[in-house]
């Protein structure tokens, strides 16, 4: 038996059972056949406590289905192993037993969090961003207290709150602000919350949970969670004095708590305005109304909420020219409104293209496209808001793509130009063609453009092994389904 890190849980993870991997296979898809038994169990449908009657709170987080529904969400999520190294498979393998100790442990008030470990990972503007990784376990109760008390504050929260909430997302959040502007708010006050995440106040932050949720229990261990140690990736310990661990289930819930009071607070002064988690705008109707805003919210953040404004990234301008969840908003010739990708969300994505069809690529070219499949499909998912004409800018990606994997073979099959001109003339190219472009003077780069390049391997060769954007945005936005309006109209509305 191995011990999990001393101060958080007092039962023990039992060692991995030897043996082959298809035997440790089985066991973990046992492990979560039984954990879906357990969440579909019938106390499972009881009703959670209502808002401001919840004094037996941590009893239905610690309810056996509850906790079987939380690690069920955790698995899906998948992500890195905390502190004590455990990865979610070993916790997932281990549940049958972890889950009635777990619970145990929460009514007891024997459990304590272990420390979060810290890891950076660069913003696109520069400098690093802090992510915190809380342990498997950890996270598992985080989704567990998630699932008791968002509920509670999900019919509370306003309409303009689309961050981490069910039915919304950046689809809502940009029909909303696409609304705003073809309503005639064409001016744009884009504010910045400096480290948003590091700073907000542990004790504003409880004592607004406080106002619904009545169990002091769950207080306390939301408070321990808060206080939890990081450690640094050279191993340094340090305690946490202020902020909420971006990384964590239970950090989007916290975050729309704390910025809950500034959406009122707009909503007060009768200004329009569309959040997700802590990038929000404000939409005015002219310059000067967006720079008298803009005083005003400033200075309720930082007076108010305790949160810091970042005064070189803050501004008043066109929607045109600013950035939000990484498109543009900008006005065609007939009053309308069209979605296009910002510059910074192009430019990051030439980045990772490049990174993804490097020079020196030595394995199969095979493998290169389907890492890059595999990245452009899931980038697609995420910003096929566009409107057609922010969608054009899709093919001179999808062109750029094909360069670069053009290149690719040009340095594969030309480590000298007779190769090269061998195998354009295995692809069927005419021998005037291929010669021009295997005995050119330039680089790779030039002739992955010539004319010989593109006979070989022409925008039909990649159609059928590279993933197109702008093929996709056309297939799914001539299905009904799929048309733009009904595509960016509020869920629910």
């Amino acid at each position: 038996m191995r011990k999990v890190g001393a101060g958080q849980l007092s039962f023990a993870f039992a060692d991995s059972p030897q043996g082959g991997d298809d035997e440790a296979g089985s066991d973990v898809s046992d492990a979560h056949t039984w954990l879906l038994l357990r969440a579909d169990d019938k106390e499972a449908q009881t009703p959670t406590a209502q808002t401001g009657e919840g004094t037996h709170l941590l009893e239905q987080v610690a309810r056996p289905s509850n906790l079987a529904k939380a690690l069920r969400h955790v698995a899906r999520n998948k992500g890195a192993a905390g502190v004590d190294g455990r990865s979610v498979e070993e916790v997932v393998e281990a549940s049958r037993q972890l889950l009635p100790a777990l619970r145990r442990q929460l009514l007891s008030g024997q459990y304590h969090p272990g420390d979060i470990r810290r890891v950076w990972i660069p913003k696109p503007g520069g400098g690093d961003r802090g992510l915190g990784i809380p342990n498997v376990v950890d996270r598992w109760v985080q989704q567990a207290l998630r699932q008791v008390v968002e509920p509670m504050y999900e019919p509370s929260f306003h309409d303009s709150n689309h961050g981490f909430r069910p039915r919304r997302g950046a689809q809502t959040a940009m029909a909303q602000a696409k609304g705003y502007i073809e309503a005639g708010y064409e001016w744009v006050v884009d504010i910045d919350l400096s480290k948003f995440f590091d700073r907000v106040n542990h004790q504003r932050l409880l004592n607004r949970l406080a106002y619904q949720v009545k169990d002091g229990r769950l207080l306390h261990l939301v408070h321990q969670m808060l206080k939890a140690n990081v450690v640094l990736p050279d191993g340094m310990r340090v305690s946490t004095d202020e902020g909420t661990p971006q990384g964590g289930p239970l950090s989007p819930l916290l975050s729309n708590v704390v910025l809950d009071e500034l959406d009122w607070e707009l909503e007060r002064r009768g200004l329009r305005f569309v959040r997700y988690a802590d990038d929000f705008q404000i939409f005015v109707r002219s310059e000067r109304s967006g720079q008298r805003v803009l005083k005003a919210t400033r200075r309720f953040l930082e007076d108010r909420l305790r949160l810091q404004v970042n005064e070189a990234k803050s501004s008043v301008d066109r929607p045109g020219h600013l950035n939000f969840l990484g498109f543009c908003l900008k006005q065609n010739s007939e009053g309308g409104v069209e979605i296009h990708l910002s510059a910074r969300t192009e430019q990051r994505l030439t980045q990772r293209i490049r990174g993804l069809t490097p020079r020196n690529w030595g394995s199969s070219l095979r493998g290169c496209m389907v890492a890059v499949n595999r990245y452009l499909r899931g980038w697609y998912g995420y910003y096929r808001l566009c409107t057609e004409p922010g969608a054009r800018r899709l093919s001179r990606i999808d062109a750029h793509v094909r360069r670069r994997l053009r290149a690719i073979i040009i340095r594969q099959k030309g480590r000298c130009p007779r190769y090269l001109l061998r195998h354009l003339l295995q692809r069927g190219v005419s021998v005037k063609s291929a010669t021009k472009t295997a005995y050119s003077r330039r680089g790779a780069w030039f002739k992955s453009s010539t004319y010989g390049m593109h006979q070989a391997y022409g925008n039909q060769w990649f159609y059928d092994r590279v993933t197109t954007l702008m093929r996709l945005w056309e297939r799914e936005n001539h299905q009904p389904k799929w048309v733009l309006p009904q595509q960016l109209t509020l869920f629910g509305a």
